[in-house]
């Protein structure tokens, strides 16, 4: 092991000065050289983007991770430089779990059946989302962390050194000053001509001796003035260029929240597109709880009408089916919708409809009219207007 122990002395001295210099200028004791506004403008915008920025990183981490516990164990992982294991969405787990539950009911079921729709419709939008927070951690949280962990420390460590050196040389200007009182009263001193009589000779020439002595210390306070000047210098030009570069971080950021954006804006897409596929798809599936409804209406002891009903949604016949003098009503169409035959009628979406209902009809369907046209439409696919 290499010991410098005139280095580490050296170090102690420099830290101790600097300690002193810093003591005095809390105290009001010594001056200290100001920083112009353009710099303390620099920095002070520096801190504000790094706070910002830091503030920013960790509400998207909460976003798109909400999990305390396994944000930390990611963060371990990366610590480890070791990948971290795939992690399946909830809506993923959700669908899952329906469609496993739909095969204990049987898949043949109403309830089964729609089971096995939700689930795969869930299991599609836990994949959007895990493309969704894939694509957010590489554009968005990777830059602001590339900031927080590269380029602020970088900066940080340079106000430092500055911090550091606007101390040495206002410890130099502090020395040479008092040099300079020192010199000063030392030739006064040295001027005043010698008593022999009453004064020692002696006392005049140490008089001589210590202006000497002290004119040498202001040489030397003045070059180690002109060395911290020079440093100090340089240090700041080399900060004020790292500062100047938190505008071209502000464009990179700002690019990276451009695509953060469009990431949420496929990911929303994606999932009302999945939505809207599933209500199609519920739509043509039976509705046990609407026949259930519907048979418990039917009176006790009594037996449906062998010979059936123009109403009745298993033999309905549209073309005999008449609006009511009362009762009808606007909706306007929300999404398309393909008619599954020919006793629906196709929709498209925004378009004017006139609907009603008949008696013993299901929920969750209407009579819609259309000009000429008519036919059965699905509840879910229409806003009723009056």
């Amino acid at each position: 092991m290499d010991f410098n122990v005139k280095k580490l002395a050296s170090g102690a001295g420099l830290f101790f000065t600097r300690a002193v210099q810093f003591t005095e200028e809390k105290l009001g004791q010594a001056e200290k050289t100001e920083l112009d506004a353009h710099f303390e403008s620099l920095m002070s915008r520096a801190d504000c983007t790094k706070n910002w920025t830091d503030k920013i990183y960790r509400q998207t981490e909460v976003l798109l991770q909400p999990n305390p516990s396994a944000r930390i164990e990611e963060f371990l992982y990366e610590k480890l430089d070791r990948k971290a294991p795939s992690r399946i969405t909830n809506a993923e787990l959700l669908g899952q779990y329906m469609q496993d539950a739909a095969k204990e009911f049987g898949p043949g079921t109403p309830y089964g059946s729609t089971l096995i729709e939700v689930g795969e419709c869930e299991r599609r939008l836990g994949a959007a989302e895990r493309e969704f927070l894939q694509t957010s951690a590489i554009s968005f949280l990777t830059p602001l962390r590339n900031f927080l962990e590269g380029d602020w420390r970088t900066i940080s460590k340079e106000r430092r050194l500055l911090e550091n050196l606007r101390l040495d040389l206002d410890a130099c200007k502090t020395r040479l000053k008092k040099a300079k009182q020192a010199e000063a009263k030392a030739a006064c001193e040295g001027e005043m001509a010698p008593d022999f009589q009453e004064t020692r000779p002696r006392n005049y020439v140490l008089s001589a001796s210590a202006s000497a002595l002290w004119s040498e210390e202001v040489e030397k306070a003045e070059h180690e003035l002109r060395v911290a000047q020079t440093e100090f210098d340089r240090q700041a030009e080399v900060t004020r260029l790292l500062l100047e570069g938190i505008s071209s971080t502000h464009v990179n950021h700002l690019r990276c929240l451009h695509e953060f954006v469009e990431a949420q804006a496929a990911y929303y897409k994606q999932c009302h597109f999945h939505m809207q596929e599933l209500q199609k798809e519920l739509g043509r599936l039976p509705n046990a709880f609407a026949l259930n409804s519907t048979h418990s209406k039917v009176p006790a002891g009594s037996a449906p009408d062998a010979d059936g009903s123009p109403v009745e949604t298993d033999t309905l016949k549209i073309e005999e089916v008449q609006a009511p003098a009362t009762g009808t009503r606007k909706a306007k169409v929300l999404y398309d919708y393909d008619a599954a035959d020919s006793s629906e009628l196709s929709l498209l979406a925004d378009e004017l409809i006139t609907v009603y209902t008949v008696p013993g009809m299901d929920s969750d369907w209407l009579i819609g009219e259309r000009g000429n046209q008519k036919g059965k439409v699905p509840v879910t696919y229409l806003e009723l207007l009056s």
